[in-house]
């Protein structure tokens, strides 16, 4: 699939970003987007930027140059002049489509199909490839919606992983087990895949090289365990883990897994050794703890929780931490907004790129803010 230019009209879900016409030279998507001001708690970030608006927009997540983002993207917008009143061209997508934004160039380009739903992209090394898990082998709709129940729950869609050229062609299957294939990402050496798979049952994390050989399972107590990140040097995984240890909690969870649901209330965050030995946890709080990246140092951990608000009445507030790795040293990082998540530090540690509803005009919308880290 070719790249489209701004100033065309939006295809398939395209995000539209608040840019103007393109003259001359173009200035980049980052250097156009609309600046937000920091809360005046958020001491660690500077000269904020919306990169995408309306809508959900979710999980973005840097290219090994730092050139690019790949995100997935609910939006079907048309461009209008940048700054000006956007008008979506259509009520949008049922669900998730994925999309790699060029940071140094005016185009977002389709990756997906189109069809079927889309979650959790990745670059590959170089930056020619992605990799992504879809529903569209199932069927070309979207998922049926699960039933809440108020509880928060999430569907274990029949997902399977793919690798694809960023124009969208020479598509390779990594997966075909029946059920979750999901949450993959590459390790920073660029020689491994973790992912979240149902395959044997349960909710565990599984390796792969990336031409979807040798594969090995990395976790095996009874729960679920997701979300993996390497560490910078790729020799350990950050991830977080739901493991019910009473026995109801244990037949609900296995009740819900058999109807491909999973109702993770409570979340922690785990490290490990990459080969899936030394697992242990980094916080224990009676929270949901989720999103886990590591910092460049490879000492401390970025991560969104609700510890705040845990035990508060109506919608929680989901904002950025930091921690040591052995559980020490917990700061609160975002103030803004009553949801932050998906943060990701650039490869050489100058930006960070997350999710927030901040500067949201509707219940639900959620953006793509990147910003400039101060240590």
């Amino acid at each position: 699939m070719q790249a489209i230019p701004f100033g065309k009209w939006c295809m398939i879900g395209l995000v539209c970003l608040l840019l103007g016409e393109q003259t001359g030279q173009a200035e980049g998507l980052a250097s156009k987007a609309l600046a937000v001001p920091a809360h005046q708690a958020e001491r660690h970030l500077k000269n904020i930027r919306q990169l995408t608006v309306g809508r959900q927009n979710a999980e973005a997540y840097f290219s090994f140059s730092g050139s690019k983002l790949i995100f997935q993207s609910t939006n079907n917008w048309m461009k209008d002049t940048y700054a000006a009143t956007l008008k979506p061209a259509d009520a949008g997508l049922g669900c998730y489509q994925m999309y790699v934004m060029d940071l140094d160039s005016d185009t977002v380009r389709l990756v997906s199909t189109g069809t079927g739903a889309t979650t959790c992209g990745y670059f590959f090394p170089g930056d020619r490839r992605v990799l992504y898990s879809s529903t569209h082998a199932s069927g070309p709709n979207c998922p049926p919606k699960p039933k809440r129940e108020r509880a928060y729950r999430w569907a274990l869609d029949d997902y399977d992983l793919y690798a694809v050229r960023i124009d969208g062609q020479e598509m390779q299957r990594l997966t075909s087990t029946p059920g979750y294939d999901a949450e993959a990402t590459v390790s920073p050496d660029g020689k491994t895949i973790v992912w979240t798979s149902v395959k044997d049952g349960d909710l565990d994390l599984y390796a792969m090289n990336l031409d979807g050989s040798k594969t090995r399972r990395l976790t095996n107590e009874i729960g679920y365990d997701g979300g993996a990140f390497f560490s910078p040097d790729s020799k350990r995984i950050v991830y977080r883990a739901s493991h019910p240890t009473d026995q109801a909690e244990i037949d609900k969870y296995k009740d819900l897994l058999n109807q491909r649901l999973v109702e993770p209330g409570q979340l922690d965050i785990f490290v490990m050794n990459a080969d899936g030995s030394s697992q242990r946890p980094v916080t224990s709080n009676g929270a949901s703890n989720f999103s886990p990246f590591y910092f460049p140092d490879g000492k401390r951990i970025i991560f969104s929780s609700n510890i705040e608000t845990k035990g508060e009445g109506g919608r929680p507030s989901f904002h950025l931490y930091m921690i040591d790795e052995d559980g020490q040293g917990l700061e609160r990082l975002t103030f803004d907004g009553q949801f932050n998540s998906f943060p990701m530090f650039s490869p050489d540690g100058t930006s960070l790129v997350w999710v927030s509803d901040r500067q949201a005009k509707t219940p639900g919308e959620f953006n793509v803010f990147l910003a400039d880290w101060v240590p």
